[in-house]
């Protein structure tokens, strides 16, 4: 089994490719490949999209990777294989975002992303250590409760369309959704590598779902 981390040189993978690596030697869930070739993500048998900076920049890096979006089409629609967005990853599987200028997402999960807005009393960026509130069960949700927390860093995030394609969210003055997911989509918000124990629960459970 190979799970294929891209890189599309947005961010530093470093953290990500070791938290991935990590729980696929305890489960059990083969090889985790850091790459940017095509031919790899198309036939990978898991695949994760991460992703930091701003949404517009994050989408024009993948789309200058020639291929890199078509190769994940292929595996994710064609084959089925269970896809993970992590933060920018996540936001660019909506209908489109709203940072700096409008842009078209994935479209993958309907919706928009949107400024937080949180009040007088909050500061943007969300940055830090937060409680989520799960939404819907889902299997890379096993072991995952309302309480538990996870790190976050952001100022936007993603109003979903359908209710059932939140999974969790939240509390920062207003509801912040936190994780998405439909079919063998799936998406954090929050960087799971940098969640200790919970964000690594959620890794294992990836590695090891089989939609």
């Amino acid at each position: 089994m190979v799970t294929a981390l891209i890189d599309y040189e947005s961010g530093n993978l470093h953290s990500a490719e070791k938290a991935f690596q990590r729980m696929a030697a305890e489960v059990g869930a083969g090889e985790v490949v850091v790459t940017s070739d095509p031919h790899i993500v198309a036939a990978a048998d898991a695949v994760v999209l991460p992703g930091d900076g701003a949404f517009p920049a994050c989408k024009k890096a993948l789309f200058d990777h020639r291929g890199i979006f078509e190769a994940m089409e292929r595996a994710v629609f064609e084959r089925g294989v269970p896809f993970m967005g992590i933060c920018i990853g996540m936001q660019m599987l909506a209908t489109r975002g709203h940072e700096y200028s409008e842009t078209s997402g994935f479209d993958w999960i309907g919706g928009d992303v949107v400024h937080i807005e949180p009040g007088a009393d909050k500061k943007v960026p969300h940055m830090g250590w937060n409680d989520l509130v799960v939404d819907n069960p889902h299997p890379v949700l096993s072991g995952i409760e309302t309480g538990n927390h996870a790190y976050f860093v952001h100022s936007y995030h993603f109003r979903v369309a359908e209710a059932a394609h939140r999974l969790a969210y939240c509390d920062y003055g207003e509801e912040i959704t936190a994780i998405v997911g439909r079919d063998n989509i799936f998406g954090t918000q929050f960087h799971p590598e940098k969640s200790q124990g919970n964000g690594l629960r959620i890794i294992a459970n990836f590695l090891t779902w089989r939609p």
